[in-house]
Order: C-alpha cells, then sequence, then structure tokens
C-alpha cells in the first residue's frame, strides 16, 4: 500500500469518528434539552420526552427540527419562553455535552 493510500485511509477513518463524536454530542445536547423542557412544561416521563426530543433531531440536518419542537411544546404547555433563551440554551448544552464527549476519551 503507498503512503498515499495509508494517508486516504487515515482520513476517511478520522472522518467518520469525528462523525460520530458529533453524533454523540448532539444526541448528548438533546437529551438534556429534554429533560430541561420536560421540568418546564411539567412533563410526567422526562426520560420519555428527551428521547423524543432526540428522535425529533432526525427530521433534517441542522437544529431547526430540534427548536421548532421544544419551541412548540413550550407553547402548548404555556410557558413563556423566549426564541433567544431557547437558542442559548441550547449552545450552551451543546457547549456541554461537546466537553463531556471529548473529554471523555
Amino acid at each position: 500500500m503507498s503512503s498515499f493510500d495509508e494517508r486516504k485511509n487515515a482520513l476517511e477513518t478520522k472522518f467518520v469518528l469525528d462523525a460520530a463524536k458529533e453524533f454523540k454530542v448532539a444526541a448528548k445536547r438533546n437529551k438534556a434539552l429534554g429533560l430541561w423542557v420536560a421540568d418546564i412544561i411539567g412533563h410526567t416521563d422526562p426520560d420519555k420526552y428527551a428521547l423524543e426530543v432526540i428522535a425529533s433531531d432526525m427530521e433534517e440536518a441542522g437544529d431547526d427540527d430540534v427548536f421548532r419542537k421544544v419551541k412548540s411544546d413550550l407553547a402548548t404547555a404555556g410557558a413563556d419562553i423566549s426564541d433567544e433563551a431557547i437558542r442559548e440554551k441550547m449552545a450552551a448544552l451543546l457547549s456541554e455535552a461537546r466537553t463531556s464527549v471529548y473529554e471523555s476519551e
């Protein structure tokens, strides 16, 4: 195997590992976000709700699908949480999740 092939394989492996880590980061953030929202809306099964939030992230690329779900659920429950507050919470939880996933290596 040439050094070019070895480098190509190493880069492909790194890409796959990085993608897997980012998937874990997003899932961890979404779980924490789901638990936060479940607490605010008084959901009877916070873990189940957190799984719903995680699943909502599979609808499209990016965070908009998750944002729409929690925004809708908060509004339905009558919780007055601004879009900015939700986005700030999502960003803070993403940072915490990224630190947790990358430091656990």
